[in-house]
């Protein structure tokens, strides 16, 4: 089937939808929807497996980097004051990890915006679908009553007023039966009432579960900007407390970076899945929700020439009982009204009320063209598969940089933090000058304060 006008996927969604995948079924399904099924717990199964995966290795490596780091030291020489060797590299490698942390948490607002587009634009698209359809059932409603009305009340009075002419009874008559045949064909319109799925609804749905996506994903980038400032803090300061702080925290940020990154593969792959041929997957869904026959949704989801109007007939029967109506009616205005007064009256009101009926049935036949619900169909489609693609794409790079930092981030802290000078409790708490490092550094010319750990004065 072919994609709506204007959509195409993209090379994003021709490469996931090409990723290998685990084949797993985790229960039998025997619907219809099999494949969509087994596709949505493979996504499932992708979840765990990544987020599992990649915090499992990030742990074990973390660890044996310690153990490594804390069992396997050389032991320091009695009375050595000088911090060892490579320190400031140490130092130095954390800050860039910090830095390379506060580069993902920009791509990850960019594309948490992006995903909030293109979500929006899908709740746009629907709401605009639901405005149409909510309109066509309006216009139906309202002349089916306009015709109803006035077949019980101006028709009735007509025929009571030519009731001496017989040609003339029979000529109201007529109209009568032609305004019954239009209110029937137009019942017939109305293809979407009573029908359960409800595009506002699902449009309320999307943007409830966006607005707490969105919400989540802004306050982990500002708890990850947050432990990355805060970090550099500590750093600067050498205040040990304030960095053993800031690496429980971003051993916390690192399991949820894991896990956002697991949840961002699986939509992402599940998503390109749906993108590359949507068309089948939402005809069988639509279906089986609505109970619509296929005439109708191939119509309005694929709108091009191979397609008949599957309303064509009621719209041409509605037309020459409304043609016909209005030419009876100028019979009966040109006989009838000369010859009784009184049938002016019922003659002028069904006029108008054939006006108004003629001016919601043109704007009835432009409602139920193909056109605007499947330009909506392809701007959810391009807001979905376009731009949420997109951002969540970002969102994974967001999520593979900040684990990666905060990886390196771990294991190089407590390095940093073991190289900090030890405080001295008494010399802090006496109030002299020599507790000052302004001071110190004025007492003691050889000695030279650094603004991060490990770094020494080279000799002159």
């Amino acid at each position: 089937m072919g994609a709506p006008p204007g959509y195409r996927p993209s090379a994003w969604v021709h490469l996931l939808h090409q990723l290998p995948r685990a084949d797993f079924q985790l229960r039998p399904v025997p619907s219809a929807f099999a494949p969509q099924e087994r596709e949505y717990q493979q996504a499932l199964l992708l979840v765990a497996a990544l987020a599992g995966l990649g915090l499992g290795l990030s742990l074990i490596f973390i660890a044996v980097y310690l153990i490594r780091f804390c069992c396997c030291r050389p032991p320091e020489p009695p009375g050595a004051k000088s911090p060892p060797p490579g320190g400031g590299c140490v130092t130095w490698n954390c800050i860039a990890a910090l830095l390379v942390g506060c580069a993902g948490i920009g791509v990850g607002f960019y594309g948490n915006s992006e995903t909030s587009d293109g979500v929006s634009q899908l709740s746009s698209a629907l709401l605009h679908a639901n405005h149409t359809l909510t309109a066509i059932d309006h216009l139906v409603l309202e002349m089916v009553e306009r015709l109803d009305e006035a077949v019980r009340t101006e028709l009735t009075t007509l025929e009571e007023v030519l009731t001496q002419r017989t040609e003339l009874v029979a000529a109201a008559r007529g109209a009568r039966r032609q305004a019954e045949t239009v209110a029937q064909q137009l019942q017939g319109l109305a293809f979407w009432r009573g029908v359960p799925l409800s595009p506002l609804q699902v449009a309320e749905d999307v943007s409830f579960v966006e607005e707490y996506r969105w919400l989540a994903y802004v306050l982990l980038l500002l708890l990850e900007l947050l432990v990355c400032l805060f970090t550099l803090l500590g750093l600067a300061r050498q205040s040990k407390w304030l960095v053993i702080v800031m690496t429980v925290m971003s051993l916390l940020v690192l399991v949820l970076s894991w896990g956002s990154m697991g949840l961002e593969a699986a939509t992402a792959v599940g998503l390109s899945d749906f993108c590359s041929s949507p068309d089948s997957y939402i005809l069988n869904l639509t279906q089986e929700e609505t109970g619509l026959g296929s005439d109708i949704l191939n119509y309005y989801f694929l709108c091009n020439q191979a397609v008949s109007n599957p309303f064509q007939q009621r719209l041409t029967l509605s037309q020459r009982a409304l043609a016909n109506i209005h030419s009876q009616l100028q019979g009966l205005e040109r006989e009838a009204v000369p010859q009784f007064p009184s049938a002016q009256k019922p003659v002028l009101s069904l006029e108008e009320t054939l006006n108004v009926t003629e001016g919601n049935f043109h704007q009835l036949v432009a409602l139920l063209h193909c056109r605007g619900l499947h330009k909506d169909y392809g701007s959810a489609l391009r807001g979905l598969c376009e731009d949420t693609l997109e951002g969540l794409l970002f969102l994974l790079l967001f999520s593979l940089l900040s684990a990666g930092a905060l990886a390196t981030v771990l294991c190089s802290l407590p390095r940093a933090w073991a190289l900090f000078p030890p405080r001295n409790p008494s010399a802090s708490c006496s109030g002299s000058h020599q507790s000052e490092p302004f001071f110190q550094s004025r007492l003691e010319p050889g000695l030279h304060l650094c603004s991060f750990p490990g770094c020494r004065r080279r000799p002159h």
